[in-house]
């Protein structure tokens, strides 16, 4: 028995071990396309429109690590997936790269077998509630009934304020997203708990999304990343660099419309930042011109930002904590030499 056990240990060892090299550049090359989990249905992250585009601003940043390797913004898969079935699929290989809203957490970076990246959009968990409900703040919701989405840091979140702040509530469980608006939407819960973002994309495409208001607390830090299988660094540098070539960009005034202007500037950060001074793009197995193709085809973080979910948008979410760190933000890139 003891045999059996053992044995079952190392099959299981010797698989994710094959799956951790699966994401790796050679790979992805060999297939001739990026495989990126996505939500699916969170307009201004991840949703295909009308047309069967995708869309929003982790759609965008998976776009970015497509033309880092491929110099194509096309060369990408998209597979929408649930809040259960997200971390298997990036364990099992069915997937690259996971783009999905994910709060990277100390138990997921280590018992998931998995690696996070680089944030992408700093986030904090709130509530969405009907404005004939006449609540102001969080805490006047004791004994309501709350829509939230199991296995999710938010279902432990918000049973940690409640129970934190001596109040009861009644959870209504539901595992699939569209489901769980439909049934906030439907009146069978009196709040909608989420990362604030979330709540902001389910609130402008409902009806009569005037009528709801998300709440002011803020009540949990979510740092919110790509993820990437453990051990596969070259993988990870990849994508990591390929998000902060966003950040970067926008540090050094590069966009999409002047990005061609700019590889006449004699500023030397910016000569090695587009690969006019070579050396960065074979330090990570890409072409030269990696950056400078991400700000060509995507834009720069800011322009990312503003189309998806920026204040001119039906989402209508400020810059704040993802403002760049010289205008108040966490955004920050490590320097590109």
């Amino acid at each position: 028995m003891k045999f059996v056990r053992l044995l079952a240990v190392c099959i299981t060892v010797l698989g994710m071990s094959t799956f951790a090299m699966a994401g790796t550049l050679e790979d992805v090359k060999a297939k001739g396309y990026v495989q990126v989990g996505v939500n699916g249905d969170l307009f201004g992250f991840g949703k295909a429109d009308e047309n069967g585009v995708w869309k929003g601003l982790d759609v965008d940043c998976a776009r970015a690590v497509a033309v880092a390797v491929f110099g194509s913004p096309d060369k990408i898969k998209f597979t929408p997936l649930t809040a259960k079935t997200r971390f298997t699929s990036l364990q099992s290989g069915e997937i690259d790269v996971l783009f999905r809203n994910c709060t990277q957490t100390l138990s997921r970076d280590t018992s998931y077998g998995l690696d996070f990246g680089v944030v992408n959009y700093y986030d904090g968990q709130g509530f969405l509630v009907r404005k004939d409900l006449g609540v102001k703040s969080a805490k006047e919701l004791d004994g309501a009934s709350i829509c939230v989405l199991p296995g999710t840091t938010t279902e432990m979140n918000v049973a940690d304020y409640f129970r934190s702040n001596g109040m009861k509530m009644n959870p209504v469980v539901i595992e699939n997203t569209a489901e769980l608006n439909k049934a906030f939407f439907a009146g069978r819960c009196d709040a909608l708990t989420s990362d604030a973002s979330q709540l902001a994309g389910q609130r402008a495409v409902a009806p009569n999304a005037k009528d709801y208001v998300i709440l002011p607390d803020i009540i949990s830090k979510e740092p919110l990343a790509p993820a990437v299988r453990h051990g596969d660094n070259k993988w990870k540098d990849i994508v990591n660099f390929s998000v902060l070539a966003l950040i970067n960009a926008e540090e050094l005034g590069i966009t999409s419309k002047n990005v061609d202007e700019m590889l006449k500037s004699t500023n030397p950060k910016i000569q090695r930042f587009l690969g006019v001074t070579p050396g960065n793009g074979e330090s990570l197995g890409l072409d030269e011109k990696f950056a400078y193709n991400i700000v060509k085809m995507v834009g720069n973080y800011g322009e990312v930002f503003e189309r998806n979910v920026g204040v001119n948008t039906q989402l209508g979410i400020e810059r704040g904590l993802n403002a760049l760190w010289t205008d108040g933000g966490l955004m920050y890139s490590p320097p590109f030499k």
